[in-house]
């Protein structure tokens, strides 16, 4: 299977912050969601990535090429829509398709404006007199309009009403539809996420916590409800995470179908579940 990202010990260092040993990939042909809390170092790995950022160690491969070496070729192959990035407020529709046509050598006028057609995006006033959830579909058309393979998504849905996020996620799903594009799509919007993606990358601290298929992670990980006697004779190995109140204990486990909870209280475990679990004390490999 060819791998449309490819991490290997990606580290990176500031003040108070570290990237540590971050590995994982992303097959052709899938969504990636890419989450954690806020200061995790997602936006660090997604600019290391767009070459943005020079790692201190490590190795990236983007649809076959280095960041460091290959900026510009990746460039013509991805698409991005950066958390607080945007145009010049003061351009229409037209004006952004003409500009872009000259920074980029790949830009579809036609694609751009149907796009702009399908998201019922007016060309008559600009970008600044726009709605949030219209910006969001300015951003990703103009994302899409040069036919990129591969698709870099912070925060592209955040904060819009639900009609619109369902637009934007049938759009993504259509975009993967031939097996060779791919979507790496950084949001907190966890909901979304147990919609369309195929892989589920969680960073805490700095840390992979773990890059798995959302299937594998739904039959790994639960939640375990249970008193405090039963709590005492459960494996420390397959703990992940620990709430405990003054009479029962809440556990997030890595072995949910073992047959040594039978009789107990045991649920799958979200994402959010999951997340929660590991801000509050869990560990990251």
């Amino acid at each position: 299977m060819n791998q449309a990202i490819e991490i290997k010990g990606l580290c990176k260092s500031y003040p108070g912050f570290a990237l540590q040993n971050v590995s994982f990939s992303l097959p052709e042909g899938s969504i990636m969601g890419f989450i954690g809390e806020n200061g995790a170092g997602k936006t660090t790995t997604i600019k290391s990535i767009l070459g943005l950022v020079r790692p201190d160690a490590g190795e990236i491969s983007v649809l076959g090429l280095s960041p460091a070496a290959d900026r510009r070729r990746i460039g013509e192959q991805i698409g991005t829509v950066l958390d607080g990035s945007f145009f010049s407020e003061t351009l229409r529709t037209g004006e952004i398709s003409a500009v872009m046509s000259r920074l980029h050598p790949g830009w579809d006028r036609e694609l751009f404006s149907g796009y702009c057609r399908r998201f019922s995006l007016p060309d008559s006033k600009p970008a600044k007199d726009f709605s949030k959830g219209m910006k969001a579909k300015l951003a990703l058309a103009t994302a899409l309009a040069h036919r990129p393979r591969l698709l870099i998504l912070d925060e592209a849905t955040s904060g819009l009403d639900p009609v619109v996020r369902s637009e934007m996620l049938d759009l993504f799903l259509e975009f993967i539809e031939d097996e060779t594009h791919s979507i790496l799509l950084s949001s907190h919007i966890t909901s979304d996420l147990e919609k369309i993606a195929d892989y589920i990358t969680i960073l805490h601290e700095g840390k992979i916590v773990f890059s798995l298929q959302k299937d594998e992670m739904a039959a790994r990980y639960g939640v375990l409800k249970c008193g405090k006697a039963d709590a005492a004779k459960l494996d420390p190995r397959h703990i992940a995470g620990k709430r405990e109140s003054r009479f029962d204990c809440e556990f997030l486990v890595d072995n949910r179908e073992d047959p040594a909870y039978r009789g107990m209280l045991l649920e799958p475990a979200s994402i959010d579940d999951i997340m929660t679990f590991f801000a509050k004390g869990g560990g990251a490999q």
